[in-house]
């Protein structure tokens, strides 16, 4: 069984550039979540774009195999520089989902995040496309420095951007026991911390009430500036599993 949850918010800021899309049917699940980066202008343009553009691949059903989504990111990435003029290069991360049943495959560009949980821990999480996340590679941060950094927001992959290719990952099996994924744009990551995820895990007997205790914290951190904020969650229990916050 799958179950499903998304949020999206502004934040503190007056328009929300992320996008967030999720389908949830009898083939399986895809859920994909894009943070424009407003710096360069067109931001809600460029994730509504993407978003669009994967979502079509999908129908398509390109997302299946790991070349098949390395090409839907070529696809997005196309249509986002499709909308760019000389006063607007916009651009924007992406992180797609994509479960048929048996198993789950994901890809990334930029700083949005997938998390993989098993048992209430955190098993895999995609690695930022960020100068930050370097400086975490080459020991010169801790992970626990990365959401502070003075280069946190140096992006170094974007579609629409010079470089843009994803990092996709290999499929993994979820035909048996109970598997929770959270896919977020840095706007909630930055305020939820990994600890806290695994913990209103526990406690959440569904996406929507994890979604929504993750939200409380972030909330209750945020100072009233921060940025916008997106994230869905898919539950997914094989064979004779229970909800995700009761196994």
């Amino acid at each position: 069984m799958i179950t499903t949850a998304q949020i999206t918010s502004c934040g503190g800021r007056s328009q929300n550039e992320d996008a967030v899309w999720i389908e949830n049917s009898d083939r399986g699940v895809c859920a994909i979540v894009a943070d424009g980066l407003g710096g360069h202008g067109g931001g809600q343009t460029a994730s509504r774009a993407a978003v669009e553009s994967l979502s079509r691949q999908y129908h398509r059903r390109m997302l299946g195999s790991r070349e098949g989504m390395r090409r839907a990111f070529e696809d997005a990435h196309r249509e986002v520089t499709r909308h760019q003029s000389k006063s607007c290069m916009m651009k924007t991360t992406a992180v797609v989902l994509c479960i048929d049943g048996q198993e789950a495959r994901w890809g990334h560009v930029g700083d949005s995040r997938l998390y993989h949980f098993s048992g209430n821990h955190i098993v895999q999480q995609t690695l930022d496309q960020s100068v930050s996340q370097i400086a975490v590679l080459m020991g010169e941060i801790t992970p626990e420095q990365l959401r502070f950094h003075e280069d946190r927001n140096k992006v170094l992959r974007a579609l629409g951007g010079s470089s843009w290719e994803p990092d996709v990952a290999e499929a993994v099996p979820v035909s048996s026991g109970v598997h929770a994924f959270l896919l977020c744009s840095d706007g909630f990551w930055e305020y939820v911390y990994e600890a806290e995820m695994e913990r209103e895990l526990a406690s959440s007997a569904t996406p929507d009430e994890w979604l929504a205790r993750m939200e409380r914290i972030l909330r209750a951190r945020v100072k009233g500036d921060n940025d916008n904020y997106t994230a869905a969650a898919v539950f997914c229990s094989g064979g004779q599993g229970k909800g995700q916050g009761r196994g």
